[in-house]
């Protein structure tokens, strides 16, 4: 039982945790650095991760923020590692089984001094996740297509606003983005099937 839904579970501890987090941030964000406590719609995740909070007091909430990180990395590493056995193409099938073990690696470090490191994983995340979505679109998966397209273009705005300085709309993004993607995770997770897959021709090999 543990095992069919340690998925979730991760995920789930990983969004309480960020949340405990934020209830506990002391204060400060880009918009104002005396502001009080976390503001989704100002602050980035990232500042959860930091010794001090932006208006220069301890930030207690960190090591829940950092175990809650941890989890997000165990969640999506087990995804990936799962969808790879339900991919048909043997190339893409590794290259997922490689996504999510270096995940399990990778992920949590973006909540720590490593953080430079840690977001190489983002860039594998993505990449999994754009392998994903073209076997999704070669399904009969009609809802997940419409799923993954939303989910890559709002990872895509994102950068494109933090890119060009439109820090308060990236933002926002990063936590629509962080939603929708878990929520495709978890789609993803509990309702594909390799059947889902089995019948279509091999990336490497369409003949």
């Amino acid at each position: 039982m543990i095992k069919k839904y340690s998925v979730l579970i991760s995920l789930v501890i990983s969004v309480v945790l960020i949340v405990v987090a934020a209830l506990l941030y002391p204060g400060g964000s880009i918009v104002d650095q005396n502001s009080i406590g976390f503001d989704w719609s100002k602050n980035y995740l990232s500042n959860l991760f930091s010794p001090k909070a932006m208006n220069g007091s301890e930030n207690p909430g960190r090591i829940w923020a950092v175990i809650g990180m941890v989890f997000h990395s165990v969640g999506y590493g087990l995804f990936f590692i799962n969808m790879s056995k339900k991919i048909s193409s043997k190339i893409w099938s590794a290259v997922l089984q490689f996504i999510g073990f270096f995940n399990l690696l990778l992920i949590f470090l973006i909540a720590t001094p490593l953080h430079d490191l840690g977001t190489f994983s983002i860039i594998l995340t993505l990449l999994g996740l754009f392998g994903i979505t073209v076997f999704v679109l070669m399904s009969k998966l009609h809802f997940f297509k419409f799923c993954c397209i939303l989910c890559l273009l709002i990872y895509y705005c994102f950068f494109f606003f933090y890119g060009f300085g439109y820090t308060e709309w990236s933002v926002i993004l990063q936590k629509v983005y962080v939603i929708t993607s878990i929520l495709l995770v978890l789609g993803l997770e509990y309702f594909t099937r390799y059947e889902d897959f089995n019948s279509i021709k091999s990336v490497e090999n369409p003949s």
